[in-house]
């Protein structure tokens, strides 16, 4: 069962470099309003680097946005939410890459078939970038989520049909894309976009610095990606 060990449950954790690099992750999305890539790039670069197992993966993820680009933004929120959740075995960084707090490329969730909370929020992300979802109808959201009577860090991906909606979730713990409403096993801590970052009864404070989200966009874009 997929979490985020990696991010603190404290509250120490809203002002550790950790947010920082987190919430620099806004502050790209001003200048993104969808990503492109040329399919057989992404799987030949996926075969070449990754091998064959990543490019059968892309070739199926590839796929997978072929049959949603037809459907509606209802449909296509539960076809990628599905597909991620059944892509990746969930884990820790520590464990799949050896290191901490590292945010893989799609690409490179694929080629591991794991990856931990925010790396299926990247790819459920740019998945639904790609599928011509609004930016601003998406937002990364740190959440608490009850397990088994403990409280464990974990990240999800919000949909806002409008702004001041109540979000769906599209999560990794539960493979069914829900209203926030029906899911009272997650407290929300903050989330985020390009207008800011946003605390329950707080006021919206704005988006500084940068970190891993430059690296992620730097490396994606070797891969092949157009954003």
């Amino acid at each position: 069962m997929p979490h985020c060990q990696s991010i603190a449950v404290s509250a120490r954790f809203l002002t550790s470099g950790l947010t920082a690099l987190i919430l620099c992750l806004a502050l790209a999305w001003e200048s993104v309003s969808a990503v492109t890539f040329d399919p057989d790039r992404l799987a030949a670069y996926a075969r070449r680097h990754y091998g064959g197992r990543a490019g059968r993966a892309v070739a199926s993820w590839q796929a997978l946005l072929v049959r949603a680009a037809r459907l509606s933004e209802q449909e296509k929120l539960r076809m990628v939410n599905g597909f991620w959740n059944r892509a990746l075995v969930g884990g820790e960084d520590i464990s799949i890459r050896g290191r901490p707090d590292y945010w893989a490329t799609p690409l490179q969730s694929l080629a591991k078939g794991a990856g931990d909370c925010e790396d299926y929020v990247i790819g459920k992300y740019f998945s639904l970038l790609y599928l011509g979802v609004s930016p601003e109808k998406l937002r990364f959201i740190y959440v608490r989520a009850r397990i088994g009577g403990q409280s464990i860090a974990h990240m999800i991906l919000g949909y806002y049909p409008q702004p001041q909606a109540t979000p769906l979730v599209l999560g990794s713990l539960v493979d069914r894309v829900q209203s926030a409403r029906d899911r009272p096993d997650l407290t929300p801590v903050f989330s985020f976009n390009a207008q800011g970052v946003y605390v329950p009864g707080g006021k919206r404070s704005p988006v500084e610095g940068i970190g891993r989200w430059r690296d992620l966009s730097s490396r994606m874009r070797t891969e092949g990606f157009q954003p």
